[in-house]
């Protein structure tokens, strides 16, 4: 299976390139599956009905989300009618929505989407190891999905090491996300799992993690806020993982960077060249 993971999408000029360049990638890469995160996709906070249809028609098989979850309420509604849509597993029982969902890819096959959330140096939930075990052991790799892909949103990278190692021959692969910065870590673990402590975000990268600079500067000199973050409105860049895995095992054989557009050095998967 091909599959495509697409770090955080930051305000229009990250949907932007999404929505000018997955379709193509869709075709020239031969996608099988394609995964976003789409937790500032909304002005830098947040999802809306619209933006998650625009992303699915566009290419997408499943949006997950993160901390921003809630920004836009109306995502307290839609998310019950969005299946493809998928908030962190580790919410409270009761919150609406769903951590996982096993989506129809592109090639026929099944995928087990999981979105966890960290809990270090962010909102204290439940525990994302306990909850993304229950979801590998009620839908496992090869017995009851081709493919598994944990979405793992954090701030600390220990965190997401951790939680690659935990997922090590269990799912197709575990991606950082969250920190906005691609790391240089993408590898292929040793029981077979594809990770990455960080997919980076698909925004303007000329701004302090997607955000025009301005306010971010003053509040780090200042410590006093003066108007809202806005996100750059500056050309974006693409950023994301590659992975192809081994149809019969469901685990990784390649992985690489994705980087396309913007100021970051273009990164293409040499294997689907």
């Amino acid at each position: 299976m091909r599959i495509l993971f697409i770090g955080d999408i930051v305000g229009r000029s990250g949907r932007a390139i999404v929505l000018d360049r997955l379709p193509g990638l869709v075709r020239d890469w031969k996608l099988d599956l394609v995964v976003i995160n789409g937790e500032n996709a909304a002005g830098g906070f947040g999802i809306t009905e619209t933006i998650y249809n625009e992303l699915i028609d566009a290419g997408a098989d499943a949006v997950t989300l993160g901390n921003h979850s809630w920004d836009q309420r109306e995502a307290l509604v839609f998310i019950e009618r969005a299946p493809r849509l998928i908030r962190p597993v580790n919410y409270p029982k009761g919150t609406p929505g769903r951590g996982a969902a096993l989506v129809e890819a592109k090639n026929g096959q099944r995928a087990l989407v999981v979105n966890a959330m960290g809990r270090i140096f962010m909102d204290p939930l439940d525990d994302p190891f306990a909850a993304v075990e229950r979801e590998l052991a009620a839908c496992p790799l090869r017995e009851g999905a081709d493919a598994v892909i944990v979405d793992m949103h954090c701030e600390a990278s220990s965190e997401k090491q951790a939680m690659g190692y935990f997922c090590d021959g269990r799912a197709s692969l575990v991606v950082g996300t969250h920190t906005h910065v691609p790391t240089a870590d993408h590898r292929v673990l040793p029981g077979g799992t594809a990770y990455m402590t960080d997919a980076g975000m698909t925004g303007d990268y000329d701004t302090v993690i997607g955000m025009t600079k301005d306010e971010p500067l003053n509040r780090f000199l200042r410590k006093i806020p003066t108007a809202k973050f806005e996100p750059g409105a500056g050309p974006a860049t693409l950023s994301g993982i590659a992975v192809e895995t081994d149809d019969k095992t469901g685990l990784a054989k390649k992985v690489s960077p994705v980087r396309l557009g913007g100021l970051l050095d273009q990164v293409t998967p040499a294997f689907w060249a």
